[in-house]
């Protein structure tokens, strides 16, 4: 599938997920989930003359530095490659692969869209049911979590993870999406993880826009 996003597309729904607490992408627009809710957001207005980009909010320690000194000895990944491979992972298994050979240690890039918000190209590809992108990147070694687990319909994993910790029913990935979403996602593969969980805690689920748009 080819990819309709763009960094600047990406950048300024982020704006909206950090404002409103939606966030999934799909096919270049915003969908968003929060407490099961898939509204679609626009894009906010953007003044024309504002930087757009990712801005470091300040800080300044109040406690000890560690006695630990990073030696930063190697270059870090480029920003804007870790990006786009987190942002393709959402939509175009192409175009992630291509991007993997160049750079193969982008696979557990992390970034954060703003106020913690720490996606992985792994997340992305999770929440948006794409097994295929999810495939690839688990063979290539990328580190799977609990909500990838509910996407491809694991039931023993995640029946096991919940009972060592129940709390995690309650566990939100990427953009704030729950367990639940992420088995709704998976659809018929994942449906008898999605109705364990709703065992558990029953929640009112909500269609999801992007899943008939694939």
């Amino acid at each position: 599938m080819s990819s309709n996003f763009s960094r600047r597309t990406f950048t300024l729904t982020g704006a909206t997920l950090l404002t409103t607490g939606w966030g999934a992408l799909a096919h270049g627009k915003c969908f968003g989930v929060q407490d099961q809710d898939t509204k679609s957001a626009a894009p906010p207005a953007q003044d024309a003359s504002a930087t757009v980009g990712p801005v470091e909010d300040l800080f300044e320690r109040d406690y000890p530095a560690p006695d630990f000194k990073p030696g930063w000895k190697k270059k870090q990944l480029n920003r804007m490659l870790a990006q786009d491979f987190v942002i393709y992972a959402h939509s175009d298994l192409k175009i992630v692969e291509q991007l993997y050979t160049r750079e193969p240690a982008l696979l557990n890039a992390t970034l954060d869209w703003g106020g913690g918000d720490w996606e992985t190209a792994l997340g992305g590809a999770s929440h948006m049911g794409r097994k295929d992108i999810v495939t690839f990147l688990l063979s290539k070694g990328a580190r799977i979590d609990i909500f990838c687990a509910a996407m491809l319909g694991m039931l023993d994993t995640i029946r096991q993870m919940l009972t060592f910790q129940p709390t995690l029913i309650d566990a939100k990935g990427p953009h704030g999406f729950s367990l639940h979403f992420h088995a709704q996602v998976g659809q018929e593969d994942s449906k008898p993880v999605l109705d364990y969980l709703q065992s558990i805690k029953e929640i009112e689920l909500k269609p999801v826009p992007f899943l008939n748009k694939k």
